[in-house]
């Protein structure tokens, strides 16, 4: 029994699949199941039953994947205390942003970050929140960048900063003209909003609700860019953070970003990490990049 074939066994049981689960362990579907097939007959339990339309895990394999989850979780830890003790700012960080963050935070921290920290690799990951959550608590991934806060007291976090929301609304719309938005402006207005499992839409919900605003039902979006297309499109108005508000207006937009008068509706943006990770002081310098950065 080695590592690798744990590693198999667990991305069969989370992809159901013997493709998938060999291209993210980056073999050949062949070899994948060969090896599989070696640690059955090495345990001497059948883990995985295969047939033409699926693939299903055994009960024997299901618990034998949970505690192959366990150990990977612990043999990382081991990496991470060498890596520590090395260089903290060296080798490889597995890193995962929801989808309202990564495609406007990446580019503007990614540079900054390859150049103060040369020697450390980040793989980027992009899911919904939850699952960020369950991949961080199995040690697929090891920083998650998110809104805060998250119900869970599993994991520590860092505050990396509040982000205001801004009103696109269609240029046609008298609201369109105010250089300020107030909170009493969105009073029985219609919004349109992400779809569930979108920590966003929920934030925006909070804002809607204090305001006296409603959701437009007839449409939810899966993308901050499908919310503002149907924006430009005049279909409707929505909430943006602030990292996804264009720095220049182009003349032929037909969409205004309005900001909103103090006290401004925010969430807060920050790090989770596994609680005595070894690798803190990494994710600490990592934070101060970014705050500085956005500063």
């Amino acid at each position: 029994m080695n590592l690798r074939e744990l590693e198999y066994l667990v991305a069969v049981d989370e992809e159901c699949h013997f493709n998938r689960a060999a291209e993210r362990c980056f073999v050949s579907q062949p070899t994948l199941s060969g090896q599989l097939k070696k640690l059955e007959q090495e345990l001497g339990v059948m883990l995985i039953e295969r047939n033409t339309r699926k693939v299903s895990m055994t009960d024997a394999g299901t618990a034998v994947a949970r505690q192959a989850r366990k150990i990977l979780k612990e043999v990382k830890a081991i990496k991470e205390i060498t890596q520590s003790f090395d260089d903290p700012m060296a080798g490889e960080l597995q890193v995962g942003l929801i989808p309202t963050i990564a495609p406007y935070l990446l580019p503007e921290i990614i540079p900054e970050l390859n150049k103060n920290f040369p020697q450390l690799t980040l793989w980027l990951h992009e899911h919904l929140t939850a699952i960020l959550l369950e991949k961080l608590k199995n040690a697929d991934l090891d920083l998650l960048i998110l809104a805060l806060p998250v119900d869970t007291d599993e994991f520590s976090e860092i505050d990396l900063f509040k982000e205001a929301f801004w009103l696109a609304v269609p240029t046609y719309k008298t609201l369109s003209r105010k250089n300020i938005i107030k909170m009493r402006d969105l009073n029985e207005q219609e919004m349109l909003l992400l779809e569930e499992g979108h920590c966003l839409r929920g934030q925006a919900l909070d804002v809607c609700f204090t305001a006296g605003a409603t959701e437009n039902k007839a449409f939810r979006a899966t993308s901050l860019e499908t919310l503002r297309y149907m924006v430009s499109e005049g279909i409707g108005m929505t909430l943006l953070p602030e990292l996804a508000v264009p720095k220049k207006r182009h003349p032929s937009d037909t969409i205004n970003y309005i900001p909103f008068s103090e006290p401004k509706p925010t969430r807060r943006i920050g790090m989770l990490y596994r609680k005595g990770s070894y690798r803190e002081e990494t994710y600490q310098k990592i934070a101060q990049v970014i705050k500085e950065k956005l500063s």
